[in-house]
C-alpha cells in the first residue's frame, strides 16, 4: 500500500515538473527574426504609385536581406484597389501576418508627411501588437517626414532646389493635405515659416486646416509675383494634386490663381519622388531599426 502511494506521488511529481519544464520551454524567446513594414496613406493612381517604387528600391538598398512589407492606411483606397484585383493590407493586417509568420522584431516606417491622426493611430496599434501575449518581442514606429525642426529645414532646402524652371521673383506654393488634428496642423504653419526664412517667395498652404490658399493670395500680390509654381507637399501626386491643385475645375488652386491674374505652373511630383527626401524618411527608419 505504501509502495503504491510512493509510486503515485512520484508519477504526479514527474508530470508536474514535466509540465513546468514544457511551459518554461514554451516561454523561451525565439531567435530574432526582423522585418520592416512601410506604411503609407496610399494611392489608387498607377502614375502616383511610382513614388512608392522609389521608396521600396532605396529601402531595400539601405536594409539588404531584411523582409519588407507594405500597408495602406486608407480603407477607401484599399477597397478601390481590391476591385481592380490589387490587394493591399491595412497596417493591422500586415502586422498580424508578420506575427503569424514568426517575426519577432519589426520596424514600422510612417510614410505620412506630418505626425497627424493616422500616424498616432498607427503608433498606438503597433504598441498594442507589442503588448500581446506571444506578440512581437519589439516593435518600433519611425517618425513621419516632418517631425522636427531639423527635418523641416532639410526638406525645405531640398524641395526649393527641385522646382524645375523657376526663375528669380517667381513664387512657389507647396500644397499640403492638411488635417483636423490641431497639434499636427501647426506643422504646416511652422513649415511655412521655414520656407519663408529660406525664400520670401515660397509658401505652404493646405487643402484642410488653417493654412488656406485664400490667406496666401494677398501675400503673393504684395510680393508682386507674376508666376506661381504649385508643388505637392505630399508623398505622391495623387487626386489632391491632380484635381484640387492642378485641375481645370473653377475651384482648383490653379483656376483660382489664374482668375486672380497669376500665371500658374503645376508640378505633378510628390515628395517621395525626390530621392533626397526619401532619404530623410529612411534615416528615421534607420534610427528605430538600430534599436530592434
Amino acid at each position: 500500500m505504501r509502495v503504491g502511494r510512493i509510486l503515485s506521488i512520484a508519477v504526479m511529481m514527474h508530470l508536474l515538473f514535466g509540465a513546468a519544464d514544457a511551459i518554461a520551454k514554451h516561454g523561451d524567446k525565439p531567435a530574432a527574426k526582423k522585418a520592416i513594414l512601410l506604411v503609407a496613406f496610399g494611392t489608387s493612381r498607377p502614375e502616383a504609385a511610382k513614388a512608392f517604387e522609389l521608396i521600396d528600391y532605396r529601402a531595400r538598398e539601405r536594409f539588404p536581406g531584411v523582409e519588407m512589407r507594405w500597408a495602406y492606411t486608407s480603407r477607401m483606397i484599399r477597397a478601390k484597389l481590391a476591385k481592380e484585383g490589387k490587394v493591399l493590407d491595412s497596417p493591422e493586417t500586415a502586422m498580424a501576418k508578420l506575427m503569424d509568420e514568426g517575426y519577432t522584431h519589426v520596424a514600422v516606417l510612417s510614410l505620412h508627411t506630418i505626425p497627424g491622426e493616422e500616424f498616432h493611430e498607427l503608433h498606438q496599434n503597433a504598441r498594442l501588437f507589442g503588448q500581446m501575449a506571444g506578440g512581437f518581442q519589439r516593435i518600433l514606429v519611425a517618425r513621419p517626414l516632418l517631425s522636427s525642426s531639423r527635418d523641416m529645414e532639410t526638406v525645405a532646402q531640398i524641395l526649393l532646389q527641385n522646382v524645375p524652371g523657376r526663375k528669380a521673383g517667381e513664387a512657389v506654393v507647396f500644397m499640403g493635405h492638411g488635417t483636423e488634428h490641431h497639434p499636427a496642423d501647426a506643422v504646416y504653419l511652422a513649415m511655412s515659416q521655414v520656407f519663408q526664412e529660406l525664400d520670401a517667395n515660397a509658401y505652404v498652404a493646405a487643402v484642410e486646416g488653417r493654412s488656406s490658399l485664400e490667406n496666401l493670395i494677398p501675400k503673393l500680390k504684395k510680393h508682386k509675383a507674376k508666376k506661381v509654381f504649385l508643388v505637392p507637399l505630399m508623398s505622391v501626386a495623387g487626386d489632391h494634386a491632380r484635381n484640387d491643385m492642378a485641375g481645370d475645375d473653377p475651384d482648383s488652386w490653379k483656376s483660382i490663381l489664374v482668375s486672380k491674374g497669376f500665371k500658374v505652373e503645376p508640378i505633378l511630383r510628390g515628395t517621395a519622388e525626390v530621392p533626397e527626401v526619401v532619404d530623410v524618411w529612411l534615416d528615421h527608419l534607420k534610427a528605430v531599426f538600430s534599436h530592434l
